[in-house]
């Protein structure tokens, strides 16, 4: 583990674990780049070096006050990247971690990158609008904020239930799980958590698209509700007409828990291909 000093002075929290070709995997909401337990221990296994770091605002890393936009998270990225100078490497961005996918290769090229995957990511666009009328209201993202705002630890938890689709028969992931990613939620800066609403739901990157050069893999659940799967996932692959894009019917959202064994395959497949 290293603490990566970024240009404007914080400290992003970083585990290097492995050897072999680089894999950076870049978290969701409200989470850490813990989330990625099942993906880091599978791609450890087949060989690769796996990064994972906990965005600012987020985790063990530094909690400004200020700083919670893509522009400045393309550039923490990119300083993990150079900090570890890795080269060739492959960026995984798990929902608003797309995001930071996207920007960087828009601000800093993809002269470091082999290939880039979205999963469930909220690229291209989210929020809805006349241009995009299939995307999340305002309002739905006002609302979140404000139940943050009231009581941050009761959301967490009824958000975990739609983001892993629990219902109420049935439950893809167990209570210890659910727990856990509620235990990896409340580490978050609130500043961070509500300001992050802001940027993953408003920052349009239909205008990044065209960075998108290299190798790209897009995967999304057809039951997403926290993420709707037609104005990113969809949208994306359109936008991106060269990129792989795999549809996972009938999963929700936090699809790297509820079908851990079928995104670390197809995540392997493309990174070996």
């Amino acid at each position: 583990m290293a603490q990566v000093a970024t240009r404007d002075g914080a400290s992003l929290h970083v585990k290097d674990m492995g050897d072999g070709p680089p894999v950076v995997l870049i978290h969701g909401w409200p989470l850490t780049g813990d989330m990625w337990e099942y993906q880091t221990l599978a791609l450890l296994e087949a060989g690769y070096r796996v990064i994972t770091y906990d965005r600012r605002g987020f985790g063990h890393s530094s909690h400004p006050a200020t700083g919670y936009d893509y522009d400045v998270f393309a550039d923490d990225l990119a300083d993990v990247l150079d900090h570890l100078d890795l080269q060739q490497a492959a960026l995984v961005g798990f929902s608003m971690g797309g995001g930071e996918i996207a920007r960087y290769l828009s601000r800093h090229g993809a002269g470091r990158i082999a290939g880039v995957a979205l999963i469930a990511s909220v690229v291209p666009y989210l929020l809805q609008d006349d241009s995009n009328p299939d995307g999340v209201a305002i309002g739905v993202l006002q609302d979140m904020k404000d139940q943050v705002r009231k009581d941050r630890f009761a959301f967490l938890q009824s958000f975990a239930k739609t983001f892993y689709g629990v219902g109420w028969v049935t439950s893809p992931v167990s209570q210890g799980l659910l727990d856990w990613s509620f235990i990896l939620g409340v580490m978050a800066s609130p500043k961070a958590t509500i300001d992050c609403v802001d940027a993953f739901g408003q920052t349009d990157f239909r205008g990044d698209l065209a960075a998108f050069t290299i190798p790209t893999l897009i995967i999304h659940g057809t039951a997403d509700k926290t993420v709707p799967i037609d104005p990113t996932g969809r949208a994306a692959a359109t936008g991106i007409p060269h990129a792989t894009f795999i549809e996972y019917e009938g999963e929700p959202h936090g699809l790297f828990a509820t079908a851990p064994d079928r995104l670390n395959a197809d995540l392997i497949d493309f990174l070996g291909g």
